[in-house]
């Protein structure tokens, strides 16, 4: 586990990550890396029932968060609280909703576009409160 990340536990992730493919699985992890690289004192909530994680600068979902994982049976989503409100010039990010956007990862490939870390990045920076100097590891 990362220094400084709150965690649900990694256990609850990999019950979360127990249904989907090998290939799912191993997306979801590269996609936490990826994200725990950006911003390393990330704070991780899973969501077992939701079959989810989110990833913020606290545990609220609505206020404190920037990105979700949901890994689904054959590629993982990685959807955007704020997604409208993102730049995404390469078009990566999908979705109608009023306010949320996802980018569809089915390979390692999708996982390591530049284009993608680039959303992460903006997305660490947008309506969420700055991570605390200090984080407790439970």
């Amino acid at each position: 586990m990362a220094a400084g990340i709150i965690t649900t536990s990694d256990r609850e992730l990999r019950e979360v990550l127990a249904a989907s493919t090998p290939e799912v699985r191993e997306l979801t992890l590269a996609a936490r890396r990826l994200i725990l690289d950006v911003l390393p004192q990330t704070v991780e909530v899973v969501w077992p029932a939701q079959r989810s994680a989110g990833y913020g600068t606290g545990p609220k979902k609505n206020s404190e968060q920037f990105v979700w994982l949901l890994p689904f049976a054959a590629h993982l989503a990685m959807a955007f609280p704020y997604g409208v409100e993102l730049p995404d010039p390469a078009g990566l990010l999908g979705g109608t909703g009023a306010r949320i956007r996802n980018v569809r990862i089915a390979t390692a490939e999708d996982l390591a576009r530049p284009e993608l870390r680039a959303l992460v990045e903006a997305a660490t920076r947008h309506r969420v409160p700055p991570p605390p100097a200090e984080i407790t590891v439970r």
